[in-house]
């Protein structure tokens, strides 16, 4: 007995010493933690986690450092949260880390932030988080001193991975750390590219500290939970002392569980989303921590929901098993209960749970080797372009320079202008690898040297443009002959010693590309007006019959006297604009708008344009074509009838009805989605060029449709390029751009809707008079200010006297002013505007029903209730 009790204490202390030799011999290969800020070569080793970390100098070419204010530098404050690294310039900037084992692999990534008052403006920023393409999540702080990480687990799908910080009007992005662990690939294993934590619990806990490296291989902090009304069981055994399963569950947090008293009661949990459509993944970790005697048995089934999620199960005695959901879950309230099985005799346990949110991914991506090539191009030229992230995505965060092909996976670079861009030296060949370029801009440089041959590998290029670089050498056999076939034009103008030929013996042939181009182009323009002028002077003697005819069957042709007869001798005016007038009218019993162009040429222009787009858009956003009436003069659309007025109508003061936040949110979605289908799913793009709250209308049940589309373009897609027109639109809502330019883009369209937003936000004029000045003050001037001061309540249309979530506020003038950005570049586009605007929807449909929760349970006290909130975790 005693030689079993000796052999026994043997056995645990080897144990020890052996797990103790793991932990001091974790070498940490795995990781990567970086110090954001820090300068530059130095490193250091955290006192308390024993983790290296070094500086972010090598990780990203933007941004300053700085440190914390000593008002919050306390003794206690771990060293990565010294210093920042503050983004004070551009919309996005990014982080790129390269890591040992890339593709195909896992990794926990870990993002923190401290504001520490770095700037000395006492208010900390709100920015948002990327994960490449991806949106991580916001960061927002409560005060200065407040600590906020983020982690998701990332199976990378490159080899290096991206995290972006993207500015969002309130502030500097800055960031105190990143940190990267690598996971078992066998682990956290569901259909999702990304699994943002929610909540990461040791559940029983009996030290209430923090868990973390070194007792976790993996660095993960497990924060100390312990359920109400539950017993705490516990053991000194080690638990997963031979060969741990996947996960490397840290012994400290297995070695604790909560069981209930009663071994009939079931155990429960539960937590409340704030977003019910958000979707879940849930991790439950056990291991018995009692050696059962032979009439014991601990056996129960998982529910969810009420919903069978797994069993029966039983736990094994001090080895690990994790148990997880295969498919995604969501709900108002998602709870669990464990209910012992009939043949068991001891109640559920519960040792360590994770619950992590998926993240909407994209799967679309550039091409790595079109990435690789252009990161070549940026070394090889030591350019300081702001060129970080992916190149080509999201799509208002396109590099500048480059235009993107999105109609195959991956998407592909097709355009690259590095005109005036101070290039100097020979032609890089990494730009051969770019095979999907069409058109090459390396003009007003001082290239050298003869062009790469590589060029002529460029299957796709279209336009070749090498004017005005003096020393540039000669231009290969290849790039000429493409060049004389007319599959590939080459500009060259403005090189006096570029020839034609290797030998340069006959250099009059390299004046004759830009010659030959310039006189040929003069003989393609002058044909096109001559063409032009014939096919408008047909098109004017037979205007009546070419719209008539062109016109679908379907749709209602009728003569003037019954467009008389259905108004009433246009009886009911119901609106009137500059080339218009609207009235009501009756077709078949059924109610609609009569809308009678005045007889001019631009009427005539709006009556085409309005034709021709209505009858090929068809959207439950757009104001649909009922039928029209062409003679001689007259000239007639006819409107299905949309009975609820004009959105400008209902924001006015005069009003008695005051919109509530959920029903503006949802009216802002609808028209978003209009305009989405009109620049996303037409073909050709159609841009509307007149978005204004007039132009919004609404039906009975306040849905929104826009109309009016007599200032409507369509423009060129396979260029992605801006379209030369006469500036038309209204004063307020005109893209400053635009205006200054005439080049029109569905960016223009964006703008205006960024101001339609703030009407919607704040109920007030566009443009507002200063009576003391007399001058006119853009609405964007006022929110500006506003925003400057954090004082979204005084934004809000006083009229809801505060009854609207404060989160969807932000959010909705955040994007706002995002449209609202003087550079067209800089601006959403109308999917990102309408997936924003959504979340500000489903923020304020979360807080009425959570309003309407507490009404009902307010007198009932809640346990067993985790809710979703920020956390700050503390090292062990």
């Amino acid at each position: 007995m005693i030689m079993e009790l000796l052999r026994y204490c043997f056995l645990q202390i080897f144990l020890a010493l052996a797990i103790s030799f793991l932990v001091n011999a974790q070498d940490q290969s795995g990781f990567v933690s970086i110090d954001c800020g820090n300068s530059k070569d130095s490193s250091y080793t955290d006192s308390v986690t024993g983790i290296k970390y070094i500086s972010d100098a090598n990780f990203t070419e933007t941004g300053v450092s700085k440190s914390i204010s000593s008002d919050f530098n306390t003794t206690t404050l771990p060293q990565q949260f010294w210093y920042v690294r503050s983004f004070p310039e551009g919309e996005r900037n990014c982080y790129t880390i390269k890591l040992a084992q890339g593709k195909g692999f896992k990794y926990l990534i870990r993002a923190s932030f401290m504001y520490g008052n770095y700037d000395g403006e006492g208010k900390p920023p709100v920015f948002d988080l990327y994960m490449g393409i991806n949106k991580w999540d916001s960061v927002v702080l409560s005060n200065e001193s407040s600590i906020i990480t983020k982690e998701v687990i990332h199976a990378l799908p490159t080899s290096s991975v991206c995290v972006c910080l993207v500015t969002t009007g309130f502030g500097s992005p800055f960031i105190s750390a990143l940190e990267f662990r690598l996971l078992k690939n066998a682990s956290y294993v569901t259909d999702s590219k990304l699994l943002a934590l929610h909540r990461r619990l040791d559940v029983g806990s009996i030290t209430n500290e923090t868990v973390r490296y070194r007792d976790d291989f993996c660095d993960r902090i497990w924060l100390p939970f312990n359920f109400l009304n539950y017993k705490i069981i516990s053991t000194s055994s080690t638990v997963d002392s031979g060969i741990s399963n996947s996960y490397n569950l840290p012994r400290i947090v297995m070695s604790t569980a909560i069981t209930t008293d009663n071994a009939s009661a079931p155990l429960e949990f539960h937590w409340v989303p704030e977003d019910p459509s958000a979707k879940y993944h849930i991790f439950l970790h056990f291991a018995d921590l009692q050696k059962l005697q032979m009439n014991q048995s601990r056996e129960f089934n998982i529910y969810q929901n009420e919903e069978y999620f797994n069993g029966p199960f039983s736990p094994d005695y001090l080895q690990s098993t994790t148990l997880f959901s295969t498919k995604p879950m969501s709900g108002e309230t998602i709870a669990f209960k464990f209910v012992k099985t009939n043949t068991s005799n001891l109640p559920p346990i519960l040792n360590a749970l994770e619950v992590y949110r998926v993240l909407e991914t994209s799967e679309s991506r550039t091409d790595e080797q079109d990435v690789k090539a252009m990161t070549n191009v940026k070394s090889f030229y030591g350019m300081r372009k702001n060129w970080q992230g992916d190149p080509c995505l999201p799509e208002s965060f396109v590099w500048h320079g480059l235009s993107c092909s999105y109609d195959e996976t991956p998407n592909r670079i097709t355009s690259l202008n590095l005109s005036s861009s101070g290039l100097v030296g020979e032609i890089a060949t990494s730009i051969s690898e770019l095979t999907s370029l069409q058109y090459l801009d390396l003009s007003n440089n001082n290239l050298s040297g003869p062009v790469p041959s590589l060029l002529s590998e460029l299957h796709s290029l279209k336009v070749l443009d090498l004017r005005n670089n003096p020393h540039l050498g000669s231009i290969p056999s290849e790039l000429m002959e493409k060049s004389k076939n007319g599959s590939l034009t080459i500009r060259v103008g403005g090189n006096a010693d570029l020839c034609a030929s290797s030998s340069c013996q006959k250099k009059k042939k390299s004046y004759v590309i830009p010659i030959v181009a310039s006189v040929s182009s003069l003989l393609v323009l002058v044909a096109a007006i001559a063409v032009g002028i014939i096919i408008w002077r047909k098109r004017a003697r037979k205007q009546p019959d070419v719209r008539i005819t062109s016109l679908e069957p379907k749709k209602h042709q009728l003569s003037y006297s019954q467009i008389q007869h259905m108004t009433n001798n246009f009886e009911t005016k119901i609106g009137e604009g500059g080339f218009a007038k609207v009235f009501l009218g009756y077709l078949d019993n059924t109610q609609v708008a009569v809308k009678v162009l005045k007889a001019s040429v631009q009427g005539y222009k709006e009556f085409e344009a309005e034709v021709k787009l209505l009858l090929r858009i068809h959207h439950t956003n757009l104001t649909s074509l009922v039928g029209f009436c062409c003679e001689n003069t007259n000239l007639v659309l006819i409107y299905e009838y949309i009975n609820n007025g004009n959105l400008k109508e209902h924001l006015s003061g005069g009003n008695v009805r005051v919109l509530s936040w959920e029903e503006r949110m949802q009216i802002a979605v609808d028209a978003a989605q209009g305009l989405e289908y009109l620049h996303h799913g037409c073909k050709p793009p159609i841009v509307h060029r007149d978005v204004k709250s007039a132009n919004i209308l609404l039906n009975e049940n306040f849905e929104a449709k826009i109309a009016d589309f007599g200032l409507s373009k369509s423009f060129p897609t396979e260029s992605r390029s801006h379209l030369t027109t006469v500036v038309a639109g209204t004063e307020g809502y005109l893209d400053p751009e635009y205006y200054a330019t005439g080049w029109l883009t569905e960016k223009s369209d964006v703008y205006s809707f960024g101001v339609l937003i703030l009407e919607i936000i704040t109920s007030l004029p566009v443009l507002q008079i200063d009576r003391a000045s007399s001058e006119r003050h853009h609405i964007s001037q006022w929110v500006r200010d506003l925003m400057n001061t954090g004082d979204i309540e005084s934004i809000v249309d006083q009229r809801l006297r505060g009854n609207f979530d404060l989160s969807s506020a932000w959010k909705a003038v955040e994007i706002a002013m995002t449209c609202l950005s003087m550079d067209s570049t800089e601006r959403p586009d109308m999917k990102e505007v309408v997936r924003e605007l959504s979340e500000c929807l489903g923020l304020e449909r979360a807080r009425k029903r959570r309003n309407v929760d507490f009404d009902i349970g307010k007198s009932n006290t809640i346990t067993r209730d985790f809710r979703e909130s920020e956390v700050t975790p503390r090292s062990r």
